[in-house]
């Protein structure tokens, strides 16, 4: 079974990483720390959003693939992917600065993460321990 959403999920995730690591090395060059942060305020900034997306994005990534796999591809898991991606962009940019964009991104975060554990409790318990199969057009053949 082919899992598109998450399949879309671990490959933005791995570009907005790659942008995040980019956005750390021009820092670096333009303050002149080559190693650590150097006690760099713009330096310590970009790399805590890039750690910070690195502490939350397995987790929902993880929890994205059990689900879709667990109950099919579904409009709602697209949506909670595209805003938890969007969340962690806007997080990056309020390191930097942009207005709104740190207390956004981590609101958004927070509750795409909480909303994706629960709905997985409840697809974990709401089978009675039978295996729950995916809607037909979740089945991809070939």
């Amino acid at each position: 079974m082919i899992l598109p959403v998450s399949l879309t999920a671990a490959a933005a995730a791995a570009f907005i990483n790659l942008w995040l690591g980019i956005r750390i090395g021009q820092v670096r060059t333009s303050e002149k720390v080559s190693i650590g942060d150097g006690g760099n305020e713009k330096v310590i900034r970009r790399m805590r959003a890039q750690a910070n997306f690195v502490e939350f994005t397995p987790f929902v990534l993880i929890l994205i693939a059990l689900v879709e796999l667990a109950v099919g591809t579904s409009t709602l898991l697209w949506a909670a992917m595209a805003v938890y991606m969007l969340a962690r962009i806007a997080h990056a940019l309020g390191m930097d600065g942009m207005p709104k964009g740190r207390p956004i991104g981590i609101m958004l975060t927070l509750l795409i993460m909480t909303g994706l554990a629960g709905y997985a409790v409840y697809v974990a318990h709401s089978s009675d321990g039978k295996i729950i199969a995916p809607p037909a057009e979740a089945i991809s053949v070939g």
